[in-house]
């Protein structure tokens, strides 16, 4: 199967879309199938050694968060999904780069599958205090005129139904259980970061408005917890002041963070605009309890009791009181941590990639029937 990949975002850029665009060409090439990949160009020479060719657009890095960055206009869409001969068009986290490709798969006649990744209404009201109205406008158009839309979750999934964005489908993110596991827990590693034996809460992931991780601030205060920051972002510096005594270790990846992941003690997710949370299950194969809130992805991903423990969203007292309540339970926290393992086992990315293969199926199943 020829398939082309118009992706937001790609490696070397770090976050979920682009975790899962990588991960998706991977899957293809290694069941024997023909990806290209469309992304923005990155800043500089960084690159990385991706599993199929890589077409780079022309773009331009987002005013004030310059990590990421939006394509420009280009012909460059059409032309390669041409000369690949695709035969689908998988658009993930279509929003710039993602309706231009819409755009040139509907003019050429090539079924597209639209992956829904980011709550684009949850930022613009993270950012501007409204145009949540204009974002779902423009998420419907291009979901509306795809042959497929994949939610990663079943809170996405009841949002697109809500907004009235036909043919849904569920499609969750895999998980590395090899790279993420608990026996890479470092106890060098946990005394440099918590040199009084200090319970370690950990937070993965951008540091950025939408985030919310200031929410840690009361657990900062917490005798004998010590909080450690991954990640970079525009909200750095003002993170720094709102979180006294944390520890920022800067953006990690591959090995470096799983080490890091399995030396905590606590896993800490304060974003309430997730439509899956990569990390929470990175953390759960780590074999580290869970405190996420209770909205968006991590409705599907925290068995609350179980794995970890949800929270109200946007609730600072609620995060506190949650870390206040494994603090002292390591037996507790073992169990969760133990459970959360189990859990996700079964949800790696060979596993998911397939399922996805099954949704390309259908789609071009569909088409074919049409025609005929």
């Amino acid at each position: 199967m020829r398939v082309v990949i118009v992706t937001e975002s790609f490696p070397p850029d770090v976050n979920g879309v682009a975790h899962c665009a990588l991960q998706t060409a991977r899957h293809l090439a290694a069941r024997g199938h023909d990806p290209l990949v469309i992304a923005p160009a990155v800043a500089g020479d960084a690159e990385i050694d991706a599993p199929c060719p890589v077409v780079r657009v022309p773009s331009l890095p987002l005013p004030g968060y310059p990590q990421v960055r939006v394509a420009l206009p280009s012909r460059r869409i059409a032309a390669a999904i041409t000369a690949h001969r695709a035969e689908l068009v998988h658009l993930a986290g279509p929003f710039v780069l993602g309706v231009r490709g819409m755009t040139a798969a509907a003019r050429l006649g090539v079924p597209a599958v639209a992956v829904y990744q980011t709550d684009l209404a949850g930022y613009a009201r993270t950012y501007v205090g409204a145009g949540e109205a204009a974002a779902w406008r423009r998420i419907r158009a291009v979901h509306s005129a795809a042959d497929l839309t994949l939610a990663p979750s079943s809170a996405a999934a009841n949002d697109l139904a809500e907004h009235g964005i036909p043919r849904v489908r569920l499609w969750p993110r895999g998980v590395d259980t090899v790279r993420f596991r608990p026996e890479l827990r470092d106890e060098e590693l946990r005394r440099r970061l918590a040199p009084n034996g200090e319970l370690i809460v950990g937070y993965v992931g951008r540091l950025a408005p939408e985030k919310h991780v200031e929410l840690l601030a009361g657990v900062c205060r917490l005798p004998g917890v010590r909080v450690v920051i991954v990640g970079d972002g525009p909200s750095e510096t003002s993170l720094r002041g709102a979180l006294p005594g944390a520890v920022f270790l800067g953006r990690s990846t591959g090995d470096d963070l799983a080490r890091t992941f399995a030396s905590f003690d606590v896993f800490a997710h304060t974003g309430p605009y997730e439509t899956f949370c990569q990390t929470v299950q990175e953390a759960m194969a780590s074999g580290v309890p869970v405190i996420a809130p209770a909205a968006g992805g991590p409705l599907d991903l925290v068995d609350h009791g179980r794995t970890g423990l949800l929270v109200t969203p946007l609730d600072a007292d609620a995060v506190t009181a949650a870390v206040e309540e494994l603090a002292f339970a390591p037996a507790l926290r073992a169990a969760y941590g133990q459970a959360g393992r189990a859990t996700v086992e079964g949800r790696t990315w060979a596993v998911v990639g397939d399922q996805l293969l099954g949704h390309y199926t259908e789609v071009l199943g569909a088409r074919t029937a049409v025609v005929a």
